[in-house]
This record gives C-alpha cells, sequence and structure tokens, in this order.
C-alpha cells in the first residue's frame, strides 16, 4: 500500500447503487474523493471513463494504483482497507465466512432477481437460474433478517450498508414486498448518521445536474 496512503477516488454518480459505496465510506469515516458523473449526459460512456470502467457503470474505486469495480468487490475492498472502523470481520473471525456469503449473495442472487422482477421477465428455469426463483431468493433473505438485529445477528457490518440500502430502493420501486420483517430492518439501518450524510451529499450532487 503506497506509503499508508488510504484515500480512496469514488466514481459516483447521483440517484444510482453508487449510493451504497458513498454510504460506507461514510460509515467508515473514510478519506476519500469524489469523482461525479452526470448519467443525464451520458458522461459514463466517454472514452476518459470507459478507461477506467469498459462497462461504464458506476461505482468505481480508485486507490492508488488498484481499480477496483463491481460493488461488492469494492464494499470487501473498503471494509478491509479500514478495519478499525470494525466493519469487517477479520480473516480467521467466524463471521468472516457469513459475512462474504451475504455480501456475495447481495451480487449473485437478489441482483439478478430484481431485474427480472423489474422488467417483468419470467425467470430461467431453477437449474439455470443464478437465483433458483424469486420466492426462494427472497424467503432466504427474510429468513436471515428475521434474526436480526443485523444481518450476522448482533453485529452491524458492512453487509448491513449495503442491504440497508439496496431494500430501501428496491422496495420504493415495488421489486420488493414491504414486510414488517423488511420494514424494521430498513428503518432500522436509516436511523444510522452515515446515512443520513450520504443520502443528503447525494441529493445535492443530484440537485447540482438539475
Amino acid at each position: 500500500m503506497m506509503d499508508g496512503n488510504r484515500q480512496v477516488t469514488l466514481f459516483h454518480a447521483p440517484n444510482t447503487r453508487s449510493l451504497g459505496t458513498l454510504t460506507l465510506l461514510e460509515e467508515l469515516g473514510a478519506d476519500y474523493r469524489l469523482h461525479v458523473f452526470n448519467l443525464k449526459t451520458g458522461e459514463q460512456r466517454k472514452p476518459d471513463y470507459l478507461a477506467i470502467n469498459p462497462m461504464s457503470k458506476v461505482p468505481a474505486l480508485l486507490h492508488g494504483d488498484a481499480l477496483i469495480t463491481e460493488q461488492v468487490a469494492i464494499f470487501i475492498y473498503l471494509a478491509d482497507l479500514y478495519p478499525e472502523a470494525g466493519l469487517a470481520p477479520a480473516v480467521g473471525d467466524p463471521l468472516r465466512g457469513p459475512y462474504l456469503r451475504w455480501l456475495v449473495f447481495y451480487g449473485s442472487c437478489f441482483e439478478p432477481a430484481m431485474v427480472d422482477k423489474g422488467l417483468e421477465r419470467e425467470a430461467a428455469p431453477r437449474s439455470t437460474s443464478p437465483y433458483g426463483d424469486y420466492d426462494t431468493m427472497l424467503k432466504t433473505l427474510t429468513d436471515q433478517l428475521a434474526k436480526g438485529p443485523y444481518i450476522l445477528g448482533e453485529r452491524f457490518t458492512a453487509a448491513d450498508v449495503l442491504w440497508g440500502i439496496a431494500l430501501s430502493w428496491t422496495t420504493s420501486f415495488k421489486l420488493v414486498p414491504e414486510s414488517p420483517t423488511i420494514k424494521t430492518y430498513i428503518d432500522r439501518i436509516n436511523t444510522r448518521p452515515a446515512v443520513a450524510r450520504a443520502r443528503a451529499k447525494d441529493a445535492e450532487l443530484a440537485a447540482a445536474q438539475g
């Protein structure tokens, strides 16, 4: 790591899933800079950003010479970069495996299910679907959340930042039903000061873009 320098640059666009990474940076008390894109003008598809992420997606993260894309990878990287914040169980901690499980479950099962749901597209057969079927995926998640108060039980981690933000937007778009378990979880995460700071910053950036 570059002389102990932990400053990172977040490539961000307001009103996108990149809000989750912005929230995590606030939770970690991280040293970060924002490089903000206006998706309405297609800035993310211009050569400068395609050199960062050929997929033209946000978020992306730059730390020295290390470039990280894919939201779950960014969460794992950041929480490990700032271990003093205590948001990532260390290797050897019995919670490390479950922590990684629920982070990866978001990208491998939940998001593909949300895409199919949002497009009103029939899921692939269970044998070829990355998430099996929607109801099983959602029950697997809600059964875990019901054990509460956080996804790993008593310990708040970066996984809760990811899931709290994700469930907030998916329930608002009616992609996920706002069951009592999910609503209680969202409300618990939304009371955190870092969430309020990130949302305020994101709203300010969105307003500046018109």
